[in-house]
């Protein structure tokens, strides 16, 4: 990591398809990391979603079946 550098990690916890989703790398960078200064968590909603009005839709009803993150 250089001087002025950025680094990004995205990623989705309702798409963790390990049968342990504890053991998901992007939940240990969140625990991890989360707190440290100068490292910042962004989570996004359903007011970010800018697709067709369609996949929003989906997502949610997903959501509701699957006990994952409402929109």
């Amino acid at each position: 990591l250089g001087l002025n550098s950025r680094v990004v990690i995205t990623g989705d916890k309702t798409q963790i398809d390990l049968s342990n989703k504890s053991d998901s790398g992007l939940l240990e960078v969140e625990d991890i990391l989360g707190s440290v200064e100068g490292i910042k968590v962004i989570y996004l909603d359903g007011k970010d979603v800018i697709r067709h009005r369609l996949v929003k839709d989906i997502i949610k009803a997903y959501a509701k079946v699957g006990g994952g993150e409402e929109l």
